[in-house]
């Protein structure tokens, strides 16, 4: 038996070195990690200088959100400027039940961290995914929906996630599929939020230079491999 958990140990070691590394054509191409995989480097509260609470923890190389207990939002230390082209990809996976989500244009000049949300849920298990399809994984949160055959994996599997801004043009991807596309600014997209809880939100739903955050909903969330990529 202790031979047995000795070499689970080792394969989990193997494994989590792998973890939150980027190849050498990742490195041309522009990419950089967000998740170093040891720490929460690069990381702050959205109030700047507040403490991030004990519920994000690192864990076998992987960031990990604790049920209940407080972390708070937290969001990277450097904006991404309203000016260039980005492309956000991370994996994660959730407990059952479970909600989570990642924002990108998180502006300070709101007095609260408000922003697009990609949203991560167990789309059966949670209330929200009983609201509608705007709500439920890969959603742009509460204004857009998915593709309804969008290829989600069970709860507790990971999924690979990518969110891809073009100029005015903005993609949400699940597991190698383009689900969702909208465009910033658009005629059609301001009737979207007009309909949702962001309607009274200025300049909400418009390309702006901001942060990327990962939400606290008070569930159980892992993430590996979060990682940016930037083209001017």
């Amino acid at each position: 038996m202790k031979a047995l958990l000795a070499l689970l140990a080792l394969a989990a070691t193997a494994v989590a070195a792998d973890l939150n590394t980027l190849t050498d054509a990742e490195k041309q191409a522009g990419w950089r990690l967000l998740f170093d995989g040891k720490s929460l480097t690069g990381w702050r509260t959205y109030k700047e200088g507040g403490k991030i609470g004990a519920g994000w923890i690192v864990e076998d190389g992987l960031l990990k959100k604790q049920a209940k207990i407080s972390g708070g939002d937290i969001m990277t230390e450097q904006p991404v400027s309203g000016s260039v082209d980005w492309e956000l990809s991370w994996e994660w996976r959730i407990a059952k039940n479970g909600n989570n989500g990642i924002k990108y244009f998180i502006t300070e000049a709101r007095k609260s961290a408000v922003g697009h949300e990609y949203q991560m849920l167990d789309d059966d298990g949670h209330p929200d995914g009983k609201i509608g399809p705007h709500r439920q994984t890969a959603a742009y949160y509460d204004v857009l929906p998915p593709a309804p055959d969008k290829p989600i994996k069970p709860v507790g599997e990971w999924n690979a996630s990518r969110v891809v801004v073009k100029g005015s043009a903005v993609q949400h991807w699940l597991n190698g599929a383009k689900v969702l596309e909208y465009e910033l600014g658009s005629a059609a997209l301001k009737e979207a939020v007009a309909k949702s809880k962001f309607k009274k939100v200025e300049d909400f739903g418009t390309k702006v230079t901001g942060h990327i955050l990962l939400t606290d909903h008070n569930d159980e969330c892992w993430f590996r491999n979060v990682k940016l990529r930037v083209s001017k």
